[in-house]
């Protein structure tokens, strides 16, 4: 299996091993734009793998912080109480770039900017830009995606 991330469509696709789609949804791309900069807030391009698999098992809405379960379980009251945080809920998808000098190693590496595919509030717009560098899914679709793929699935995100 492999996934295609489309900045322009604001789609994932999954496809299978033979090539056909195995699953299509609507995610949330950085609203700074592509880039593979350090600090830059922006979605890197380029092939990329998935390089850890984190929150297996975990409820849905739970609230990860430095990649780990803060306890908390998202609800429109605890956005409320802390509406700047970017909420990682769920599933984390943890990648990693390919390409050395484009999105691996140095001021470019997609793992050391923590880039990840990952669930965000079911009330979040997505098939629209507005992250902050990550790429968003809904809970239940991010839940689905992380059960159908392995560590090191290819990952390409292109414009």
């Amino acid at each position: 299996m492999h996934i295609e991330i489309s900045i322009s469509n604001q789609t994932l696709t999954l496809f299978d091993n033979f090539g056909g789609v195995k699953a299509k949804y609507s995610v949330s791309t950085a609203a700074n734009g592509v880039g593979c900069e350090k600090n830059s807030g922006c979605t890197p391009l380029g092939q990329h793998i998935i390089r850890a698999k984190i929150g297996a098992g975990a409820a849905v809405n739970t609230v990860f912080v430095g990649r780990r379960p803060t306890g908390e379980i998202y609800t429109p009251e605890l956005m409320a109480e802390f509406p700047n945080r970017d909420w990682i809920l769920t599933r984390i998808l943890w990648l990693s770039g390919k390409e050395i000098g484009k999105n691996r190693l140095g001021n470019v590496d997609t793992m050391q900017r923590y880039i990840y595919i990952h669930g965000t509030p079911d009330s979040t717009e997505l098939g629209k830009i507005g992250s902050h560098g990550c790429v968003r899914m809904h809970n239940a679709e991010v839940i689905e995606l992380f059960d159908w793929i392995d560590f090191g699935t290819s990952v390409v995100i292109a414009e």
